[in-house]
This record gives C-alpha cells, sequence and structure tokens, in this order.
C-alpha cells in the first residue's frame, strides 16, 4: 500500500510517498522561507499562490523518484487543517482530486496528527500508549496519546506558543524570520547565565504554558541596553556579546519551560514514553535537557529524524495510511464532499479513532 501525502497549511511544500511499511519511498519539500524573510513573517497569499505554482511538479517529481506512476497510488492523504485558509485549500483541492480521478481512497489529515505520529516513521517507533509534547509555531501542547485517534490535551499555551516566542524575540534583537534556527546558532556562542529572563509558569502546579512575558521582558532588556526593538538600526548596532547572551538566555528559558512541564505531566500521567514533534522539537538544547531528564527518570523519548521535525508530506502519508489501514477510505460521494474543505481551526483532541467508512461510488 503506497500513499501519497500532500502538505500545505502554512509555508512548506510537502510532499511524499510512504508505504505500508512505513517506508518514505520518495519526498520533496519547498520552503518558503527565503521569499517571506523580507516581510518578516508569512504572507498567506504569497504562501498560497507559491503552493499552487509548486505542487503538482512536485507530486510528479515524488512519483518519479519512487519509480512509480499516478496510478500506482493507493491512497491520496492532505493537509485539512488547521493552518492558514488559503494554503490549506491548495493540498485540499488536489488532494481529493487525485484520488477521485484515480479511484482511490483519499482522507483529509490533522496537521497536529501528522506531527504527533511523525516518530513513528523512525526504525524504533514508540508504542502506545505515550505522552506527547507538541512544540511548533503555532501550537505548544501537551497530549495523552492512548492510540491513533485517541488523544486527551492535559495543558496548552494560553497566548503565545514556543516557535512564537522564538520567532519575537529573534526579530526583536534584529535576526529576522525565521526565528528559532537563527536563536539555536547564535545561543551556542552566548552565556544563557547573563541575563536573568522569566521562565512563565513554571511553578503553575498545572501543564499549560505561556510565553508572553518573556516575550515582553526580551523587549525591556533591550531597551535597557539602548536598543529600539522597532528600529532596524538599533537593533543592528546591538553588541554582537549581547546578542548572543540574549539569544542564550532566550534559548534556555523557552526549553527549560518545555522541560519541565513535561517531566510534570510525565509523573503525573506515569507514562514511560515521551515523544517531542513539531518544529521546536528540532532545538539541539531541547533533545538535550529532555534526553538528561528521560535517562534520571527511566523513560524512552522518541524525537522525529530533524527532517520530520518541520511540516513535511511523509507525516501526512503516514497518518492517512494508518487510518486507511483501519479502514477510514472514503471514497466516491463521500470523497467528493471531502473536496476543497478546510479546517484552519481545528482541535486535535476532537479527533476520533479511525471510523471504517462504506462509500458510495
Amino acid at each position: 500500500m503506497r500513499i501519497l501525502g500532500i502538505e500545505t497549511s502554512c509555508d512548506d511544500t510537502g510532499v511524499a510517498i510512504v508505504d505500508h511499511r512505513r517506508r518514505v519511498l520518495a519526498e520533496s519539500l519547498h520552503s518558503q522561507t527565503a521569499m517571506h524573510s523580507r516581510y518578516g513573517g508569512v504572507v498567506p497569499e504569497l504562501a498560497s499562490r507559491d503552493h499552487i505554482a509548486r505542487l503538482a511538479p512536485m507530486v510528479d517529481q515524488c512519483c518519479a523518484a519512487a519509480g512509480m506512476e499516478l496510478r500506482d497510488l493507493d491512497g491520496v492523504a492532505w493537509t485539512q487543517g488547521p493552518g492558514l485558509a488559503g494554503a490549506l485549500l491548495v493540498g485540499a483541492s488536489l488532494g481529493p482530486a487525485l484520488a477521485l480521478g484515480l479511484g482511490i481512497p483519499g482522507l483529509g489529515i490533522h496537521h497536529l496528527e501528522g506531527h504527533l505520529l511523525s516518530p513513528l516513521l523512525d526504525e524504533k517507533p514508540p508504542a502506545f500508549p505515550f505522552l506527547a509534547l507538541l512544540c511548533s509555531g503555532g501550537h505548544t501542547q501537551l497530549m495523552e496519546v492512548t492510540g491513533l485517534g485517541a488523544y486527551t490535551l492535559l495543558g496548552d499555551t494560553l497566548d503565545d506558543a514556543a516557535g512564537e516566542a522564538f520567532d519575537k524575540s529573534a526579530k526583536m534583537i534584529g535576526l529576522g524570520y525565521p526565528g528559532g534556527p537563527a536563536i539555536s546558532y547564535l545561543a551556542g556562542h552566548g552565556d544563557a547565565t547573563r541575563f536573568v529572563l522569566p521562565r512563565p509558569l513554571l511553578h503553575s502546579g498545572d501543564l499549560d504554558f505561556s510565553f508572553s512575558g518573556l516575550k515582553t521582558a526580551v523587549l525591556t532588556l533591550l531597551r535597557k541596553l539602548g536598543v529600539d526593538p522597532h528600529n532596524p538600526v538599533s537593533t543592528e548596532a546591538l553588541a554582537p556579546r549581547d546578542r548572543n547572551d540574549l539569544a542564550a538566555g532566550v534559548q534556555a528559558a523557552i526549553c527549560e519551560v518545555l522541560c519541565v512541564k513535561a517531566m510534570a505531566a510525565i509523573r503525573m500521567t506515569g507514562h514511560r514514553r515521551l515523544v517531542i514533534a513539531g518544529g521546536v522539537s528540532a532545538n539541539i538544547l531541547l533533545r538535550g535537557m529532555l534526553g538528561a531528564a528521560c535517562a534520571n527518570a527511566g523513560v524512552e523519548l522518541h524525537c522525529p529524524h530533524p527532517r520530520l521535525c518541520t511540516d513535511n508530506g511523509a507525516m501526512i502519508a503516514l497518518a492517512g495510511l494508518l487510518r486507511m489501514l483501519e479502514g477510514e477510505a472514503p471514497r466516491g460521494r463521500e470523497l467528493a464532499a471531502q473536496a476543497c474543505r478546510v479546517r484552519p481551526r481545528w482541535a486535535l483532541e476532537s479527533l476520533s479513532p479511525p471510523a471504517p467508512v462504506a462509500s458510495a461510488v
């Protein structure tokens, strides 16, 4: 069984083919970072247009790389939400059209379910149940996962997500977009202890997150250093040592909060497996902190390969594959009803386990 996965939720165009053995037969990924960086963030209309121009050729490229043709596919999965409405519509148009035209099943997938399941593509995948820390540009959540589609929300961000905290802090110190990789790079040359930054909700007694206070603290600190975060000329004048140390402090604060909350959730639930996923899960410091904490607690830590941390087609193909193998494989009129239907806002915990369908032709 070979499933084509299509990801167009934001500013990455991802296409991949995954088979029933969970092997990635081919994949193609295009990042729009260079295009959006000049604007300091994602421009939805430009993102949608770029998806339109690139998606079909990337599907052909993947099929060629896998040594197969479109007619050899057994199913198509695409991201239905959450994400930017216009960007989602690109994948939710081509995906169902391909499935209908080929007479094969098609399924709209939750973007975060794709991230959550991405470690299952590893050579040593985690078994259910497990605890999941989802940390990306738009989401920071702790989920209890007891099976495919069986997700219980334990903790959520009350304001900015971890990825947003990285991006906004980076922008204020003149690093541009996206902020995570730039912060991480400079942090490697900085002193994380020099500037005292808050760890919001670190000892709140619950599993929720808040990073807006960290952003405010960075703003206040920059002004004390004589820098106007809204003036590019001023931020460029920030001393290299100050920039490096501030980047290191921001990274340490975010990673400490994520690590402490994740381990608190482990103790609360009693799970012995922890999965981290999403763009921020590629952060080396976070992986190191969680790795040490899990080793001390006798907990298995599962991280997706760095290439699977960002948005990609393989995670969508995998989620579609797993659901189709359980019988959730719409065809005909039921499939047609999914065409061009997107869910820009969609709670992961609202999903259900796969439900076998009897589609009308």
